[in-house]
């Protein structure tokens, strides 16, 4: 069963509803370990001080930030929970807003929140914030980092988001894009026409990583002594006849 990660109270008004914060995703991407080519042997990381050139134990190693080249701030880990005052055992729904209006592109991590003790406060949260479709935003610390997070209702938990401040986008008036000629309407007709064809349902369980699948499959080969071969990746050719193509798509997707 999984363990909650963090223990707080969530509060909007004057109402706090006890929580615990469980991790919503789990990694399933294929880890390797570093090894050398010569003998297999697995290759250790050690912390070394430049200056006395030895390992250094990690009991004596502390948190520094620099100030200017080669002078360092070093703050203890107690210093930097002060810094984050209540917010590492509260979070504070200070506002609530549509949660259609929040652009995925905000979105970063996803937690569950169930309920800690008084389960009264937490269903009524939940059911408010499922009846009126919004999402409450607040602040909260979570490993010494402070984080922007909404809240929303989900199926028997509250669904917590940590959200990528504003000035940590990138917009896309800031990168270097080529101009495109402005597109027909038959063009946009036919596109829009091939959108509808292969319009489905989302169903996520219908997704699988097939990269992942490749890449095990691939480990078991080699480890019974199997030859790879290797086949290059080629990018699609790119043509320059837009409407021939969008033709070709809409007359296979029918078929």
């Amino acid at each position: 069963m999984p363990k909650s990660i963090w223990n707080g109270t969530l509060t909007f008004g004057m109402v706090n509803v006890p929580v615990k914060m469980y991790s919503a995703t789990e990694s399933k991407a294929v880890h390797f370990r570093e090894v050398h080519a010569k003998d297999g042997a697995k290759i250790e990381h050690r912390r070394i001080c430049p200056k006395e050139d030895k390992q250094v134990p990690y009991k004596q190693i502390v948190k520094g930030y620099e100030v200017s080249e080669g002078k360092y701030v070093v703050l203890d880990k107690d210093e930097i929970k002060a810094a984050a005052g209540d917010r590492g055992k509260v979070i504070h729904l200070r506002e609530f807003v549509c949660a259609d209006e929040i652009d995925p592109v905000f979105y970063e991590k996803t937690y569950y929140l169930g309920s800690r003790d008084d389960a009264a406060p937490f269903r009524l949260l939940r059911e408010a914030l499922r009846k009126t479709a919004r999402a409450g935003i607040g602040r909260f610390s979570f490993h010494d980092r402070e984080y922007l997070v909404s809240v929303r209702a989900g199926d028997q938990v509250l669904v917590l988001h940590t959200l990528r401040f504003d000035d940590e986008l990138v917009r896309g008036d800031q990168l270097e894009i080529g101009k495109a000629r402005a597109s027909s309407s038959k063009e946009v007709k036919m596109a829009g026409q091939l959108v509808e064809t292969l319009a489905q349902r989302f169903k996520p369980a219908d997704y699988e990583d097939s990269y992942r699948d490749a890449v095990l499959d691939l480990i078991k080969r080699k480890a019974k002594g199997e030859e790879i071969d290797l086949v290059a990746e080629e990018e699609p050719a790119h043509g320059d006849d837009l409407s021939a193509a969008l033709e070709a798509s809409l007359a296979g997707a029918k078929s």
